[in-house]
C-alpha cells in the first residue's frame, strides 16, 4: 500500500507530486531544492544548498518514521560538476556516523528554481 509523506519542516510540492511516498518497507523522496521551508529562501554557496538540500531530506524522511541512517540510496544533482568536491564535504558530514548510502551524482544543464544542487533518496522504514 502506496502512503503520501508530508511535512511543513521541508518545501511543500510545487506539482503533481508528493514531497516522499512509502510502503510497508521503503521511503522514497522527492529531490529537494535547497529551499529553507520557513523563509522559501535558498542559500547562496554549494556547500550551503548541499546542507539544506540534505535538511529537507531529512525532515521528510523523519515525518515518515525514517532517517538518514537509514538511506539505501541518494542521486545528487549538480549544475555544476565543478562543485562535486564541495558538495561532497557536506554530504560527507550530514551522513557521519552511518554506513553511506550507495550514490550517483550527476551533473544537469539546469535546475528549477535556479539551484546548485537537488538530492533525492530512497531509504527504509
Amino acid at each position: 500500500m502506496k502512503k503520501q509523506i508530508s511535512t511543513d519542516k521541508a518545501p511543500a510540492a510545487i506539482g503533481p507530486y508528493s514531497q516522499g511516498t512509502a510502503s510497508s518497507e521503503l521511503v522514497f523522496v522527492s529531490g529537494q531544492l535547497p529551499v529553507d521551508p520557513a523563509t522559501g529562501i535558498m542559500p547562496d554557496s554549494v556547500e550551503e544548498q548541499t546542507r539544506q538540500s540534505l535538511t529537507n531530506v531529512k525532515s521528510i524522511l523523519e515525518s515518515a518514521g525514517s532517517g538518514l541512517d537509514k538511506v539505501l540510496k541518494t542521486t545528487v544533482f549538480l549544475k555544476h560538476i565543478e562543485d562535486f568536491a564541495a558538495m561532497n564535504k557536506v554530504y560527507e558530514s550530514m551522513f557521519a556516523g552511518t554506513v553511506f548510502p550507495a550514490r550517483s551524482a550527476i551533473e544537469v544543464g539546469a535546475l528549477p528554481k535556479d539551484a546548485l544542487v537537488e538530492v533525492e533518496a530512497i531509504a527504509t522504514l
